[in-house]
């Protein structure tokens, strides 16, 4: 079932393409994103021929670094007028695991809307689901 919302945050939109368009160069920066406990923040992707992470990665980083833990709402905004952008399957498994649940904003035919990160990744195996807890681990034998 599809999480949607009457309330689509332009703001949020607003403040990512704004860093798109003003921070991002070529090909190093090619994302932009943010996501909001109240507070908005905002990150871009480190693109390397070899890899690197993506925005949404970069952007779990960025908050914890400004105290923010609890995320909200998220969404990438693509440089060059590229609109929004969903997460990769990469991007959608960490977010799912730190924060299920996140709302994404993403584009679709018909136009913007929010949906829940578990909506994105449907049948998602929640690492947080498996991990022991302390008590669990003790009656095991295992730390």
């Amino acid at each position: 079932m599809t999480t949607r919302t009457d309330h689509v945050d332009h703001e949020l939109i607003r403040a990512a393409a704004h860093v798109a368009g003003t921070r991002c160069r070529g090909d190093n920066h090619t994302m932009a994103a943010r996501a909001g406990d109240g507070r908005i923040v905002t990150a871009v992707n480190a693109y390397h021929f070899t890899g690197g992470p993506c925005a949404e990665l970069v952007l779990i980083g960025t908050a914890a670094t400004q105290g923010v833990y609890d995320l909200d709402t998220i969404v990438a905004v693509g440089d060059r007028d590229r609109g929004v952008v969903p997460p990769c399957g990469r991007c959608r498994q960490v977010l799912v695991d730190y924060f299920p649940a996140l709302k994404v904003v993403v584009g679709t035919s018909t136009g913007l809307r929010t949906v829940s990160i578990t909506d994105l990744l449907p049948g998602s195996y929640i690492w947080a689901d498996h991990q022991l807890d302390t008590e669990e681990s003790a009656s095991l034998g295992t730390s």
